[in-house]
């Protein structure tokens, strides 16, 4: 990890370069507009409410309901979902109702019966008016061939268009008369195409109210603000006011999941106060790429959960190259109410000075503190905990008003978040400073393998890896990768290995220290052999160098990178007070900057402050609320009192927790969790001991926990499976299901993959069923889990599963934990 403030190699930091905010310049309010995703969503609870509330989406695309191109993604399905945690408006992609990519051209005729049942249908909805109709996607290369280079040509096409347009535009209206209507929705700008357009659209009253097209190459971080630049002096020479801009679809494989790529996209989009989409390149319902499984943050949601976190304006970001393809670049925001500014920057390795200008004193006083975190790449699959704190300092505020904030040592792929709060009086605890290091498969010793080269700017549609390299093709039974690393100290480390596997099953490799006694390194599924994903294992080594070797073992896995890292005692985090989602008024004291370092959050009657916590597994682990008096925990529809100071045995889930901290009179200065998990107290109950009816039966499995899963589950009424809960005493518990399937549906296209969830309806005693969606698992034989909150009796509860119309998925087993332990 990066090492920050100061650099610990004066040499090392010779000229770094410089990434300027202005906190004097505003820009205007944040917006948050650049955190959408077409096909973000996939189904009612895919992302999980937890993984979706906290990143304030302002908008997503997807499909219309019963559309033929995808499996899922349906907007009204997904709406449910998306409103209730916060979501603003669903575009409908309107010609996603056909089967084929390029969709099928069958003329105006066949199209126009479909425009008039997606519009009713929408126009129903109770939330009609926070949907916005697409009617037509890419016609610059769809349909119409917009694109050509012929002026004749072009012509024509253009003004068969311009009919289609106005037809469906008034077809639309004649149904929903308040309808918001975008385009033209080109593949890529198009100055002569849009010119055309708006003339055309404001001559024949038929403007869109939502101007969109897509950014989706490398050169689109070069090329955007001239495209935007140019098409706002269109509007101005035709007298056109402002429309709102969606750039609906952006970014490309390997920018997706990348913080360090992110923050470059965001950063130019949110400047320009336009809202964008990413594009939708692999699988739906993970945030394209920043979700993985359905509720476990990696690293690209930490950089838009940080992004979620952003209040008051945006000011002005002079980066060392303005629009340069993979430079260092950032965006900010200034609080005046809450006296915070934050810095959200990446997409460069090296060194940095971020300066801070106009750090005004009436806000901040004579000193600041500086808090630094990272976010890592931890692939489009992989895990990954809490950001962790690289430096918190006070700094003195230059005579001029200005704060230097230097980076060293900054990673290409991940980006960095500084925030700036009041000194006031004391000293903030030190950063834990833990040893790590890096080492990529490529540069390693390869035996019976070979390098491939992945996601650069001239295959920015390649999948992204570490270094732009991995290591494939470790097929043979000789094959091996042999890592030569370095650690200072004898001791505990966490090793996470960077991998992909696409062999349709769990595939392992045998780790070796040394050529000693191999231990089975197991790899759950991937999407592909590129689609990276993360495995955590634990290594003893004495101080010095080693060789650490990854052989075959039952099939073919990818490696992409390693990272050791110190381990120093259990897990920890602290999540500050300071930064957690409100609501009420709670007021912010920075009157000591003692400990933490962001100072306090004074909770009182009528306020609540949201903490977004991990948990590495579903387990329990020790949360002591660092408050001047008793707060309340309300955790998985729990609530619990907690003293100060006291610390509290909580069952999470897997991925991100949201704790919602309340108080008649508190001043909370942060949650702290630690553990790595204790499973201690849990119920566990394995597939073979539920009764099993109706067709659903035990299948044998060397995957299983106990080597058996249920299937068959489901698909009529009298398929079920019955588990019984022996509850220690009445509560609120959590059921965590252990759970595999791979439905997927193959309809030809180049690059999605449809995979498909399943349901299950889960009943606890009389009570009425509740329909849980569980996410394909990539495989058969890989099982996850997913946590559902249940209430039960003291003593034997009946947890039936069921689903009347269609296959259930496969169950493992299911352990139960009570949240408060």
């Amino acid at each position: 990890m990066a090492g920050t403030l100061p650099a610990a190699d004066p040499a090392a930091a010779a000229d770094p370069q410089r990434l300027t905010v202005d906190l004097a310049a505003s820009e205007g309010p944040v917006m948050r507009g650049a955190n959408g995703a077409l096909y973000g969503l996939s189904d009612d609870g895919v992302p999980s409410d937890a993984a979706l509330e906290p990143l304030k989406i302002t908008s997503i695309s997807q499909k219309p309901e019963g559309g033929a191109q995808h499996p899922n993604g349906d907007a009204l399905t997904v709406s449910k979902s998306f409103f209730r945690n916060g979501g603003g408006e669903i575009n409908v992609m309107m010609q996603d109702i056909y089967a084929k990519w390029p969709y099928e051209d069958l003329g105006i005729d066949d199209y126009l019966p479909k425009v008039d049942k997606i519009v009713k249908e929408v126009s129903a909805d109770l939330n009609s008016d926070r949907f916005i109709y697409i009617p037509f996607n890419e016609p610059d290369q769809i349909w119409y061939k917009l694109g050509v280079s012929d002026q004749a040509q072009y012509e024509a096409n253009r003004d068969r268009f311009f009919k289609d347009w106005k037809t469906v535009y008034q077809r639309i209206r004649a149904i929903d008369p308040d309808a918001k209507i975008a385009g033209p929705n080109e593949a890529a700008y198009h100055t002569r195409l849009l010119t055309d357009f708006l003339t055309f659209a404001q001559r024949e009253n038929v403007l869109p109210q939502v101007m969109t097209w897509h950014e989706l190459g490398s050169g689109s971080l070069r090329d955007f603000q001239a495209h935007y630049d140019d098409y706002r002096a269109i509007e101005r020479r035709l007298g056109i006011a402002p429309l709102k801009i969606n750039i609906d679809e952006y970014a490309n494989r390997r920018d997706l999941s990348v913080p360090g790529q992110l923050v470059q996209w965001v950063s130019m989009f949110e400047r320009n106060k336009v809202y964008a989409n990413q594009a939708y390149w692999d699988a739906a319902g993970n945030m394209d790429g920043n979700v993985v499984r359905s509720n476990i943050p990696n690293g690209g949601w930490w950089f838009f959960r940080w992004y979620a976190g952003l209040t008051g304006d945006t000011v002005k970001v002079t980066p060392p190259q303005a629009n340069t393809i993979d430079t260092l670049q950032g965006l900010a925001s200034l609080d005046t109410e809450r006296r915070q500014a934050q810095v959200l920057l990446g997409g460069s390795a090296g060194d940095s000075d971020v300066v801070v200008r106009n750090v005004a004193r009436n806000l901040f006083g004579r000193t600041v503190t500086a808090t630094v975190a990272e976010a890592a790449w931890s692939g489009y699959e992989g895990q990954h905990a809490t950001p962790r704190v690289l430096a918190r300092t006070k700094l003195t505020v230059a005579a001029d008003g200005t704060v230097t904030v230097p980076l060293r040592g900054m990673h290409k792929m991940s980006a960095y978040r500084i925030v700036l709060t009041p000194g006031g009086s004391g000293t903030p605890s030190a950063a834990t400073a833990l040893w790590s290091a890096s080492y990529e498969a490529e540069d390693a010793a390869i035996t019976g393998g070979q390098v491939y080269t992945q996601g650069t700017v001239g295959n920015a549609n390649g999948y992204a890896a570490s270094g732009t390299k991995d290591v494939g093709s470790l097929n043979t039974a000789s094959s091996k990768v042999d890592f030569t690393v370095t650690v200072p100290e004898t001791g505990t480390y966490d090793l996470a290995i960077l991998y992909g596997n696409q062999s349709g099953a769990p595939a392992t490799q045998q780790l070796s220290i040394d050529g000693g006694e191999p231990v089975t390194v197991s790899y759950p599924s991937t999407e592909n052999w590129t689609y990276r994903a993360k495995k955590d294992v634990t290594v003893r080594l004495a101080a010095g160098t080693h060789v650490l070797t990854l052989a075959k073992g039952d099939a073919e896995v990818t490696l992409d990178r390693i990272d050791l890292t110190a381990r120093t005692g259990e897990p920890s985090a602290s999540y500050e007070a300071t930064l957690a989602d409100i609501s009420g008024r709670p007021s912010y004291d920075y009157s000591s900057s003692a400990g933490v370092g962001t100072g306090a959050l004074v909770l009182r009657s009528g306020d609540k402050a949201v903490f977004d916590v991990y948990a590495p597994r579903d387990a329990y682990y020790t949360v002591v609320p660092r408050s001047s008096a008793a707060v309340q925990l309300t955790l998985h529809g729990e609530t619990v009192t907690a003293a100060p100071g006291r610390p509290l045995r909580l069952y999470l889930v897997a991925g991100n927790n949201r704790i919602a901290t309340t108080a008649q009179n508190a001043s909370v200065r942060s949650l702290d969790v630690s553990g790595a998990g204790s499973t201690t107290g849990t119920l566990s109950y394995e597939g073979a001991s539920a009764t099993l009816a109706g067709g659903a039966r035990l299948v044998d499995s060397a995957h299983a926990s106990a080597g058996s899963y249920i299937g068959w589950l489901g698909n009529s009424p009298e398929s079920t499976a019955e588990f019984t809960v022996d509850a220690p005493r009445p509560g609120r518990y959590l059921l965590v299901v252990h759970y595999a399937h791979n439905d997927r549906r193959d309809n030809g296209h180049a690059y999605n993959t449809d995979i498909m969830s399943r349901t299950a309806d889960i009943t606890v005693g009389a009570d009425a069923p509740r329909r849980v969606t569980f996410k394909n698992t990539w495989s058969w034989d890989d099982y996850w889990t997913l946590g559902v909150p249940v209430d039960l009796k003291q003593g034997a509860n009946r947890v039936t599963f069921g689903n009347a119309s269609a296959w259930a998925p496969d169950i493992d087993r299911i352990e139960v934990g009570r949240i408060v332990g």
